[in-house]
């Protein structure tokens, strides 16, 4: 049999597992993510918001196997695995194979806490296929009415003009929520836009979420866990631009109109990717074969990120939330340290759980070559759903967006789509190959 014949085999029985495991997961999900905490805050402020507790609920959600639903470090090193890393002061964090769903490890993976800018993970994840990438948009000054004081901002200005392909740039490269707001608007409204995230979160299965600002920003009963998380990563990453978005390590952004002697002009400026791990700091390089995902930090939550990396063919998932360690960058080094232990234990360790698929896989899974959907076809909706042989480095240089640094082409090889008969066996799950070399 050919390779690429063995290739599909393999995922589409990894897939019917994962099917028949998530089917036996859904009847009690409804049951198994408590309600958010009651707040005694009446504002969204981060100072407004109440602080979380310094413990994990002693009753938190089984979704994905009973061991996440415990508190503490869940692991089951074998022969010859590696130990954790030690040091590791995160609330809660989840180690993750992002194909397979397999969890290797989790601490604390179904704790509800305050998700800071990672929360934009789901809101991408709603919004990003309604509108094609070359959508232009007036800003009014509405669009940027309610932001929290101290939001990051990409430096989005009224009555300028920009692209939707400008505005989540700004989203997933400065975490503007200028740029959030914008969108939102654009998608009828904050309110409207917060009950499609809460009811996409809710197809997720991720269950342990409630969202009351698109943004992420700190507000009484916004809560999320790091399972949740590592569920939106692994969603959104299904999409073209999602990956393209959250991967570009800088990116030219409008600037404002001018005039000057009779002639109007509209320069540029340069923005570059917070994620600390994409882009590299004096105190952090970056991670080789890292591919995004996202980061945040409020007052409320601390530090928080999600990332994706690849290495030798293993492309393994890592959320980490609210270190209790101050150090500068804290969040990325444990991130960082945890990726490094699961490629390392990967098939050495016994799986302590799963990534559930979403409650509509089972029926679309079921059925070889499905039909795509129409934005996914013709890829009016700026080709978020789309599947391409093109690779992504290549694809993001052609729109400015600092290509020849996207993941470092993942140590020596470049971002590449899976296309083929593997991909439309389940054409949305699990996750497509992200990150494979290009032979």
């Amino acid at each position: 049999m050919p390779a690429p014949m063995k290739q599909t085999v393999r995922r589409s029985l990894l897939v019917t597992s994962a099917t028949l495991a998530s089917l036996a997961l859904t009847a009690p999900a409804s049951l198994a993510a408590p309600s958010p905490s009651p707040s005694p805050a009446a504002s969204g402020s981060p100072s407004a918001s109440a602080s979380p507790s310094v413990a994990p609920p002693a009753n938190m959600s089984s979704l994905g196997g009973t061991r996440l639903g415990q508190a503490g470090t869940q692991v089951a090193i074998a022969g010859g695995a590696p130990v954790l890393p030690k040091d590791l002061t995160a609330r809660s964090w989840i180690v993750a194979d992002a194909e397979s769903g397999d969890v290797l490890a989790a601490h604390n993976a179904h704790w509800r806490l305050p998700p800071a800018s990672t929360m934009k993970m789901l809101f991408a994840d709603t919004v990003l296929p309604r509108f094609p990438k070359t959508t232009v948009h007036k800003v009014e000054a509405k669009d940027l009415a309610g932001m929290g004081a101290g939001s990051s901002l990409v430096g989005i200005k009224e009555g300028e003009t920009y692209t939707v392909h400008d505005l989540w740039l700004g989203v997933f490269l400065r975490s503007g929520n200028d740029a959030v707001h914008v969108l939102s608007q654009m998608n009828g409204g904050i309110a409207e836009t917060v009950k499609d995230m809460n009811e996409h979160a809710e197809e997720l299965q991720a269950l342990d979420t409630n969202v009351v600002s698109p943004d992420g920003y700190d507000a009484p009963r916004q809560v999320s866990s790091a399972y949740d998380l590592t569920l939106f990563a692994r969603s959104g990453l299904q999409k073209q631009d999602f990956r393209e978005y959250c991967s570009t390590v800088t990116a030219k952004f409008p600037g404002e109109t001018t005039k000057k002697k009779g002639k109007t002009s509209r320069g540029t400026f340069e923005i570059q990717n917070t994620n600390r791990l994409l882009s590299g700091d004096y105190d952090i390089s970056q991670y080789p074969g890292i591919a995004g995902v996202k980061n945040g930090n409020t007052t409320n939550a601390g530090a928080t990120f999600t990332g994706v990396a690849e290495r030798n063919g293993k492309v393994l998932l890592v959320t980490v939330m609210n270190p209790e360690k101050t150090d500068h960058n804290e969040v990325y080094k444990e991130t960082a340290a945890l990726l490094d232990w699961g490629f390392q234990a990967a098939g050495k360790v016994t799986p302590v759980g799963e990534l559930v698929a979403p409650k509509g896989t089972a029926q679309a899974s079921a059925q070889p070559g499905a039909n795509p959907s129409p934005s996914e076809e013709d890829g009016q909706a700026g080709g978020a759903g789309d599947v391409s042989a093109k690779p992504v480095a290549g694809a993001v240089a052609e729109n400015g967006s600092g290509g020849m640094w996207i993941a470092l082409a993942i140590t020596g090889g470049l971002l590449v789509l899976l296309a083929g008969g593997g991909y439309l066996v389940n054409r949305r799950w699990p996750l497509p190959d992200l990150v494979r070399r290009r032979r």
